[in-house]
């Protein structure tokens, strides 16, 4: 889905070029006049179309697929052995171009409540990004709630389910103030739009055996189809993105232990499909102290080739990913694609009654 948002780069210049260019110069006419009074309407309507596009091509998004899985699905909100994980992550997107594509994430977790014998729970999020590029600061804002319920179903605490709701509000814009007019005097009338969001989610958590750990999502985006139109003459809706991923974990040998994962979604006519693997290589493993290294390759089809790295130390969590452009954009891009950094604090349980179900920390 990078791809599509990369298509409409090429018009976030930051310049709009008129018509009128071609008649400078000629005498004044009818027509002349004419062209020049409707100039702002047919502007405005070419700078909402292009946006609009890049909206219905995809939400905001990481390569890190793993790094913010609230993203991804609310009912992975607390869905971690701890009490609470906070974290941060920034994308950096063709940094080639004079206006790069930015994304900024920041998100917290929390659990609220857990049954006496820990085998059910209630756990809170909350999420905030920021999306923009190009002179005209493109781009869009939300902040999200989400509340999720878990509940094992087995008495080992080795099959859960999940289930997430999430609600939020966002708001898309540009600057107009960094927009080149064939008259200076010309504003837009209309630069931003607000909207709710709603989704919802469900998660399985199961462990078969002591080595293997497998987790399966699905989730629905945009559920409400919000109209995100600049104006009531045209209706424009950001349609429903539907997501499945599943992430296992085979620790066959003692300190190490393979990571493949997969995660499909669809977006109105678009589609992403995410594959790959990680290796994890356990450093360190006793009650607090924990240290391990992961690294693996991933391919996002027909648009990238994914690298990351994470380094675990404690309760911090650093990663490290950049995708490289191998879409049919790779002439635009000069091949850069997107760097993307995070980092994740996790809150341990401390002196509370251990949790018996045995959530990974991926």
């Amino acid at each position: 889905m990078t791809a599509y948002k990369g298509q409409c780069s090429a018009h976030r210049d930051g310049r709009l070029r008129p018509a009128t260019e071609a008649l400078h110069g000629r005498s004044s006419s009818l027509f002349s006049v004419l062209f020049s009074l409707i100039t702002k309407r047919v502007l405005a309507l070419l700078m909402l179309t292009v946006g609009l596009t890049g909206l219905r091509a995809q939400d905001i998004h990481f390569s890190q697929v793993d790094a913010d899985p609230m993203l991804l699905n609310p009912a992975y909100a607390g869905f971690f052995d701890g009490m609470g994980r906070f974290g941060m992550i920034y994308r950096n997107q063709w940094a080639t171009i004079s206006a790069p594509f930015q994304t900024t994430g920041v998100t917290a977790e929390m659990a609220i409540w857990r049954s006496n014998n820990r085998q059910r729970g209630l756990s809170m999020g909350g999420t905030f990004f920021n999306d923009h590029a190009g002179a005209l600061h493109y781009g869009t804002t939300s902040g999200h709630l989400s509340l999720a319920f878990f509940t094992s179903i087995s008495r080992y605490g080795n099959n859960i389910l999940s289930l997430g709701i999430d609600g939020g509000w966002a708001q898309s814009g540009f600057n107009p103030n960094n927009a080149s007019m064939e008259d200076p005097a010309e504003t837009f009338d209309v630069h931003k739009v607000s909207y709710p969001l709603l989704c919802l989610g469900l998660a399985w958590y199961y462990q078969p055996t002591s080595d293997l750990h497998t987790k399966v999502g699905l989730s629905v985006r945009n559920l409400n189809r919000p109209n995100i139109s600049y104006s009531g003459m045209l209706d424009t809706y950001l349609e429903p993105r539907y997501s499945l991923f599943a992430r296992a974990e085979w620790r066959h040998w003692e300190m190490f232990s393979l990571m493949p994962t997969l995660l499909f979604q669809a977006q109105g006519q678009y589609r992403e499909l995410l594959y790959g693997a990680d290796v994890k290589w356990y450093l360190v493993e006793g009650g607090q102290n924990q240290m391990s290294l992961r690294t693996g390759l991933a391919v996002r089809h027909a648009d990238a080739l994914i690298a990351n790295l994470m380094i675990e130390y404690n309760a911090f969590v650093f990663t490290f990913c950049y995708d490289a452009n191998i879409s049919d954009l790779i002439a635009a891009s000069g091949g850069v694609g997107a760097l993307e950094v995070g980092l994740v604090y996790r809150l341990s349980k401390g002196t509370r009654k251990k949790m018996k179900i045995k959530c990974p920390a991926y």
